[in-house]
């Protein structure tokens, strides 16, 4: 099949470079339409309570609880001063007239209770609820940012509450992108002309990189116009559609260069090339495309989104680098190496080489080494036995977003954390229920944590009936249906173990009604339920398959085993440094975050299938080119080394430029964000340094040649099914300069 398409490529060559010049066109016109239909939101399981009851508040009370808060500060003063409550009720009035704001609500409009009044008496609260779908409520939270954010009179204000937050974090990202590829890509270039010492061989791997950029914002802007998906995934699809690119079209380079060297004719050099190295790069990116497709069977589509992003890049990265990138070469021949930089790097035999001395010294001390590199990824991994697993909320920003510091004036100077209430909701419940609604509003109001229950039947506070109101039976129970909810004011950071706490015991209460908890903590609670329960099978979908894939590869059984166990024990060190970095707060000045003493909960599900995939990716590589040489020479030990040797460089470079990409997204001012370039970028330096250099030369050595063996059945299986390359018996004729090319092979090794 690769023999085919090499060919194929080689005799329509400028029909293929046509055709994607074509692609490059249209989906950098309409791919641009992808922001405009991504969404913030994605981290809830639509089929859980919490949504549930979120949907009963949206049909029938216009959403229920506030998720819009302007918080007015007057500098010393108070605000029952005259003319500052005019000043604050003409705030009110002008917030009122924004379109898609409903419910609004003050300080002053509601007989100025005492929870929406700061505790020094200078700061209140006007509440609203703004309605819509996504694109409509970035709208109004922009336009209430613009007309009310700022001095207004004698007040300070400041626009909070959840859909402030989320439009913050979404604004955040975007420009994040732009700073990371304008960091990332000139890295990226730098380091690309070090490898090649070729301008024209380094800016090969960008033009399959833009290939798989601008394909996968297409894919994300067709998928997006019919299903939800989440915005964070156009970071994945930079990163990784960069850092796929690169190394597929390192591995496909790099080959070519070294047939070149060999003495091939042009033709003959992309053919075997694309049977060799092409074989490798669909492997691998099978296995990574593997990887990331088991995220489809989480019900968030913040983790479904990454799959949608993921797959669609790796598999467009594939067809740059198995189609367009050697027609490419076709038509360039032996140019890929000009426009020169630097001296030519002499040709050294292998056994001379750095990557195959590391490994001859790693196979004579095999047990110590692997002892020890593998005491040293479990210690690094260990923080993680402790890790905490939490919800995104304004901490995620940085302290100058206006949302962060409204909602950390509602946390330090309110009695009641208002801005995090969350909802109770009674399906079936009528106003002619009033008693039970009032039992069980007293009921939840003496429960640990609870500032106050706001319902139908009045406030309670401590189990009190404190203050009624005509309107709250207006508020609370819908006219012409039997439901109704309260509002549960917690006097604490929700998103927390305490948060979850209180939602558990909500659940777990014997009310005279039936109700469903809402809000950010029953959200959290759910998605970890759910996040839970797929597990297993997003785990056993990635190891089935990647044995199977890596069988094809290799022919062996404990190969594709040994690749496993290895490369989760190199991800139980970024996890443990995930931790110890962003759970525990160390670095936070340096990196300029917040620790809010949690992950991300969804954050390390995603995090360990992009890095599975791009482990299996480097593991691939490595194998490829062991397995080649040991089906031409049989010896073990020399395969390996020479294995080692092939690609070491290639994997090392392939594993910094990655790096790069992912660490350039470290600046993000979103924390999760700032937490998934860092993680991934610390996971492919560990598993091409540690894991690559010293561990997989020692345990293959340790099991010798019963690393090839495999049941008789199964034998048979590969011999028919298995990945094989061509038959390489393609002439070698020597071309002009041929001797000129051979120090280039050094660019392989």
């Amino acid at each position: 099949m690769l023999t085919r398409l090499g060919r194929f490529t080689v005799r329509r060559r400028r029909l293929v470079l046509s055709f994607t010049v074509l692609f490059l066109v249209v989906a950098a016109v309409l791919g641009g339409g992808a922001f405009g239909v991504l969404k913030t939101a994605g981290f809830d399981d639509p089929g859980s309570e919490s949504v549930r009851a979120q949907e009963l508040l949206d049909e029938h009370f216009a959403g229920g609880e506030p998720n819009v808060v302007l918080v007015l500060t007057a500098d010393g003063r108070s605000v029952d001063d005259a003319d500052l409550v005019a000043e604050g009720e003409a705030i009110a009035a002008r917030l009122d007239a924004i379109e898609g704001v409903e419910q609004v609500a003050s300080y002053w409009s509601l007989g100025s209770p005492p929870p929406l009044r700061s505790n020094d008496g200078d700061t209140a609260l006007v509440l609203a609820r703004v309605t819509g779908d996504d694109a409509a409520i970035d709208e109004a939270v922009t336009a209430i940012d613009g007309e009310l954010a700022g001095q207004q009179g004698g007040f300070e204000v400041l626009l909070g509450g959840q859909q402030a937050v989320f439009a913050d974090i979404g604004h955040t990202i975007e420009g994040d992108l732009l700073r990371a590829e304008l960091i990332a890509i000139p890295l990226t270039l730098m380091l690309l002309l070090f490898v090649f010492r070729g301008v024209v061989a380094a800016s090969l791997p960008l033009f399959v990189g833009l290939i798989a950029v601008f394909g996968t914002f297409l894919s994300l802007f067709v998928i997006g116009s019919v299903t939800d998906v989440s915005i964070y995934a156009i970071n994945l699809t930079t990163a990784l559609g960069l850092g796929l690119a690169i190394d597929y079209s390192l591995f496909i380079v790099s080959r070519f260069r070294e047939e070149l060297a060999a003495g091939r004719s042009v033709e003959a050099a992309v053919v075997r090339t694309v049977e060799t190295a092409g074989k490798t790069v669909l492997i691998s990116a099978l296995t990574v495309a593997v990887s990331l497709s088991a995220l489809l069977v989480f019900p968030l589509y913040f983790l479904r989104s990454f799959a949608y992003a993921g797959v669609a890049v790796v598999l467009l990265a594939l067809a740059g680098s198995l189609l367009a990138l050697p027609a490419l070469l076709a038509v360039l021949g032996t140019r890929v190496n000009a426009l020169r930089i630097g001296r030519r790097r002499e040709a050294r035999p292998d056994h001379e080489g750095l990557w195959h001395r590391i490994a001859v010294f790693v196979m004579r001390r095999p047990v110590p080494i692997a002892a020890t590199a593998v005491a040293v990824l479990l210690l690094l991994g260990a923080p993680f036995l402790r890790v905490s697993f939490g919800a995104p909320d304004d901490r995620v920003l940085p302290t100058s977003a206006g949302s962060r510091q409204a909602s950390e004036i509602l946390r330090a100077d309110f009695s009641g954390n208002t801005a995090e209430s969350f909802g109770v909701v009674a399906d079936g419940v009528g106003a002619g229920r009033i008693d039970d609604i009032a039992a069980s509003a007293a009921t939840i109001s003496v429960m640990p944590g609870v500032d106050r229950v706001d319902s139908a039947a009045g406030t309670f506070v401590a189990g009190e009936l404190v203050a009624t109101s005509p309107a709250d039976a207006r508020f609370f129970a819908a006219d012409g249906a039997e439901i109704t909810w309260m509002s549960v004011v917690p006097d604490f950071a929700v998103v927390s173990e305490q948060g979850e706490q209180l939602v558990d015991d909500i659940r777990a209460l014997e009310l005279p009604i039936d109700v469903a908890v809402q809000g950010s903590a029953a959200s959290l609670v759910d998605t970890k339920a759910a996040i839970r329960d797929a597990l297993p099978w997003a785990l056993t979908i990635i190891v089935v398959a990647t044995l199977v894939l890596l069988f094809l590869l290799a022919g062996s059984l404990l190969v594709p085993i040994k690749a496993l166990v290895l490369n989760a024990l190199s991800l139980t060190a970024t996890f443990g440094a995930m931790v110890w970095i962003f759970q525990d707060g160390n670095l936070s000045e340096l990196l300029g975050f917040t620790a809010t003493g949690t992950l991300e909960a969804s954050m390390p599900i995603l995090m360990f299938c992009v890095a599975f995939g791009l482990s299996m990716d480097y593991e691939v590589f490595l194998l490829s080119r062991i397995k080649e040489e040991h089906d031409r020479t049989g010896d073990n030990e020399a395969a390996v080394a020479l294995g080692l040797e092939r690609t070491g460089s290639i994997v090392t470079a392939a594993a910094a430029l990655l790096a790069i990409t992912f660490f350039a997204f470290g600046t993000s001012g979103v924390s999760f964000i700032k937490m998934f370039g860092i993680g991934l970028g610390i996971a492919v330096l560990m598993d091409a340094t540690i894991v690559r250099a010293f561990l997989v030369p020692a345990f293959m050595r340790l099991a010798g040649n019963a690393n090839w063996w495999a049941p008789a059945p199964l034998r048979r299986f590969h011999d028919r099914f298995g990945l094989k390359e061509g038959d390489g018996h393609e002439p070698v004729v020597p071309q002009a300069g041929a001797a000129d090319h051979r120090e280039l092979v050094g660019a392989g090794r």
